[in-house]
């Protein structure tokens, strides 16, 4: 709870002032800064009302405007949104947008714990939530964070194995989002959210994982065939049981048998007939 109340507190630093730069100096440039000033505010007056063309500027909702006045930020803070008056000759702003900016990472190289390398893509999106200090911290806080964004990447999948990136995208996408929330906060950047895209592997380690995988099936396909051979057996083992209890089971089969192959038009039928049918005959002329 710290830390989130702790990253609303402005992250940009304010220079020293204790500097070795003698007092005369810096009283004579804070004299001459001041007629600096009025010479602008005249010249507004003289020029007015074309100079307001000049010295108002028009910021959009989701920008902000960092002012500097002869050198010094502004007092107040980042400036928007709505209408802002700048002095020219002193002032100098800078416009800064908060939107998201999503960063497509480029595909990086990457070798494994395990030593194997792969190709990782990943998407980073990322907004400016203090305006100042991206501005005083940093030379470029969006290019910077996108260096980092690809650097953090390489570091942290490459403490994974290979395994572990395949299974594990998510915790591997948080990390990332961790570690560079942490480093560019005095940036005034807020990473908003890390997703891996793709891992793509070499095309010699895919066929294998590839052979790999379909060897497993034919050999579990074999186990599966063995299973419901040996099950069969058994069902035939208990038919031929009540068959072998019951003769008159053998002739219900075989009339079973023929109907069954009446039912496909063939042509011809072969029906064999079993002998202890004519027994009974047989006894009868004896």
């Amino acid at each position: 709870m710290a830390s989130k109340e702790g990253r609303n507190e402005p992250q940009w630093v304010t220079p020293s002032s204790n500097q070795d730069v003698p007092p005369d100096y810096e009283t004579i440039g804070t004299i001459f800064g001041y007629a600096l000033m009025a010479l602008s505010w005249l010249l507004i007056f003289i020029t007015f009302p074309f100079s307001m063309c000049v010295c108002l500027k028009v910021i959009k909702e989701y920008e902000r405007v960092v002012i500097f006045r002869i050198g010094r930020l502004v007092f107040g803070g980042a400036r928007g949104p709505g209408m802002v008056f700048i002095i020219p000759c002193i002032d100098t702003c800078r416009k800064i947008d908060l939107r998201v900016v999503s960063y497509a990472v480029p595909p990086q190289e990457i070798l494994s714990k395990d030593s194997v390398t792969v190709s990782v893509d990943a998407v980073v999106y990322f907004r400016t939530s203090d305006p100042i200090a991206s501005v005083n911290n940093v030379d470029d806080a969006i290019y910077s964070t996108k260096l980092l964004a690809q650097t953090t990447l390489r570091n942290a999948l490459g403490m994974k194995t290979l395994t572990e990136m395949l299974t594990e995208r998510e915790a591997i996408a948080q990390l990332c989002e961790t570690i560079l929330d942490e480093g560019t906060e005095h940036w005034g950047v807020k990473v908003e959210r890390v997703e891996v895209k793709d891992i793509r592997l070499p095309q010699q380690l895919t066929r294998a994982m590839a052979a790999e995988a379909e060897a497993a099936r034919e050999a579990r396909a074999k186990v599966v065939a063995a299973e419901g051979e040996q099950k069969a057996s058994r069902a035939l083992k208990e038919a031929a049981d009540v068959i072998q209890a019951n003769p008159v089971a053998l002739q219900l089969r075989h009339l079973q048998a023929l109907n069954s192959i009446a039912a496909e038009h063939t042509s011809t039928i072969v029906f064999p007939v079993p002998i202890e049918m004519f027994a009974s005959y047989v006894k009868k002329e004896d």
